[in-house]
Order: C-alpha cells, then structure tokens, then sequence
C-alpha cells in the first residue's frame, strides 16, 4: 500500500491516479464484462462504454488515491448499478477495513450482511460530521468559509478522504452527516443509496444546489443545510 508508482496529475497538481487505480479499473470492467455484457461502464479512470445502455455500472476504482499514496489506511472501492438512470444496487468495499457496505434500492442497507440504520441525533451541537475538499484552490476558498461556519456549532468535523465512506459510516452511525461539492457520481452513487437505505436523508448535486452532496440522520438535514450553503 502507497507507493508513487506511476503517479500522475489529473485536474490539478493534487489530483492524483496510480497504477493501482487504472489497474483496479482494469480488473473491474473485465469482470463486469463477464458478468453484465450488455451493460455500459461509467468509471473514474477510463472513458464510457456502452453510455447508451439502458444499464449503467457507476464505478470509482479507488476511492481516497490519496489515502493510499500516503499510506493512510482509509480507501474504498465503489460500485453501482443504474438502470434507466437510477441507482438500484451498489456496494462499497473498505479495502483496509476489511467490511463491505451495500444496498438495493428499496431492500435496505447492510455491512457485511447485517442490517445497518442511521443514530438518531436531535441537536447539531451533538453532531459528528464530515467533509471533504475540492482539488480546485477557488472551490477550496469556499469551502473554508462553509466549514468556518460549521465547526462551531457541530461536535467536530472530521475529512477522512473517501467520500463513498463518509456516506456509509452515516449509514452505519459512526458519523451523523456527510457533506462535499465537486464531486464525481462514481464518489457518490454507491454511498448515497447505502446511506439512504440506512434511513439517511440525501441530496445530491445539481446547478440549483452550488453541487452540493449532503447526508445526515433525517432530524439532523435541514439545519446542516442551511449551515452549509455558499
């Protein structure tokens, strides 16, 4: 684990992929390919296959490249199905972690096979939330003001660098909200409909909400919302 090997930048000098990313995606659609050969991929690290299939695997072949580059052990890979394009399935594999989170649409969510639902938390002040950075210096700019607001009024805030994560431990209880802008569907797809299937309330991003990603126990949304907005 973490090695610069094969390194590059992507959209900035912080936005980084590794072997071990393009490898992981190589892996990936070879076996969905077996198992699904109709279907399109939509991933991280190549371009679409398929984009006009009616379904969709939505993929992030390593989600928290960072992470590993320097060896912090928090990383994940995620997967999801969309078909016509709605979520329906989608699994999230904590690689150092050693749990698998996954949810089908309507089914409910699981770590490991066992059931798993959001804490119930009333008050933002008993709140622990995360969030994660733009690799854009101006949408950073931003950030740090929306988090300047945040940090008081909450318990703590925490980035672990893996947003797919964030979204299933507010799913599992081990956070109580998540939130982000600029990022990709492959970050979020399979973590949302975790999170959501846990009995978290979602909002994913659109031109009407600045991008934003936003996940909590349902009590918790509406006054982190307000708190988080540009």
């Amino acid at each position: 684990m973490g090695t610069g090997f094969g390194v590059r930048a992507k959209s900035s000098p912080t936005d980084v992929v590794t072997a071990t990313d393009l490898e992981s995606e190589s892996f990936i659609r070879a076996r969905l390919a077996e198992l699904a050969p109709d279907a399109g991929v939509f991933a991280e690290e190549g371009a679409p296959s398929s984009p006009a299939a009616p379904m969709q695997w939505i993929v992030d072949p390593l989600d928290g490249t960072v992470n590993f580059l320097y060896s912090l052990p928090v990383f994940a890979v995620s997967i999801a199905a969309a078909v016509d394009g709605r979520v329906v399935a989608g699994a999230v594999a904590d690689v150092r972690g050693g749990e698998v989170f996954s949810a089908a649409a309507g089914q409910g969510a699981r770590v490991d096979g066992r059931p798993i639902r959001v804490r119930s938390v009333e008050h933002l002040s008993d709140a622990l939330v995360a969030t994660g950075y733009s690799y854009r210096a101006a949408i950073r700019r931003e950030q740090a003001a929306v988090l300047a607001r945040v940090l008081p009024v909450v318990r703590d805030v925490r980035n672990f660098g893996s947003a797919a994560l964030h979204m299933c431990w507010v799913g599992v209880g081990r956070l109580d909200g998540y939130f982000e802008r600029d990022i990709n569907p492959w970050d979020y797809a399979a973590g949302e409909l975790v999170a959501r299937e846990a009995g978290a309330r979602t909002e994913l991003p659109c031109p009407e909400n600045d991008d934003l990603v936003l996940v909590s126990s349902p009590v918790l949304f509406e006054p982190l919302w307000s708190l988080v907005q540009l």
